[in-house]
């Protein structure tokens, strides 16, 4: 099984005043418009998932719904257990739950995901420092059961590369880019 886990978007800055409880605080607007393109970028390495499971907080929700908009990936399914206070550990069961499916994507919260993606990777949820973004992805691939241990990092995408991969994107004239690949070919010729 190949698993997405996606960091939610920018958020707005803790505020108690605004939002006593810090699961209701909302993206930004720039967060929302950046992760828009993010996700159409996404959308050109990753065609489609099975599931996508999201914590309820309202910056992962809003993420998630994103997604669908954006990708028409499924529709989000809450999922308490990948909520930023729980243990990474209640992901499994989830997980192993999801055993016949191809693909799911978990869209939650730091710390957590990376110290999901260190247990799922080294047994241990502090063993290997993954730094996730928000709005940054990467993909774990599960072959049998998800045990600690078990699972391989294939990849791990900032949100800034996924924005470039947008098909929408408009490309400047000399970006540097261009300017490598017109190097390459000039030397293939």
């Amino acid at each position: 099984m190949d698993v997405y886990l996606v960091r939610h978007a920018i958020a707005d800055r803790r505020d108690v005043v605004r939002w006593p409880n810090d699961d209701e605080r909302p993206l930004t607007a720039q967060g929302i418009a950046r992760f828009q393109k993010a996700a159409r970028g996404l959308g050109r390495i990753v065609r489609e998932v099975e599931v996508v499971l999201a914590s309820p907080y309202t910056r992962a929700w809003k993420t998630a719904e994103i997604l669908h908009d954006e990708i028409a990936w499924p529709v989000p399914e809450r999922c308490p257990d990948l909520e930023a206070s729980r243990a990474p550990r209640g992901a499994l069961d989830v997980l192993l739950g999801m055993r016949d499916c191809s693909s799911a994507a978990l869209v939650g919260h730091e710390p957590y995901l990376s110290r999901l993606a260190s247990l799922l990777l080294s047994g241990e949820e502090n063993a290997i420092n993954l730094e996730l973004k928000k709005g940054a992805v990467a993909l774990l691939t599960i072959a049998g059961d998800p045990r600690p241990g078990g699972v391989l990092l294939r990849w791990s995408v900032t949100p800034k590369i996924l924005r470039w991969l947008d098909p929408g994107r408009v490309r400047r004239r000399g970006s540097p880019v261009r300017v490598r690949q017109r190097a390459s070919l000039a030397t293939c010729a």
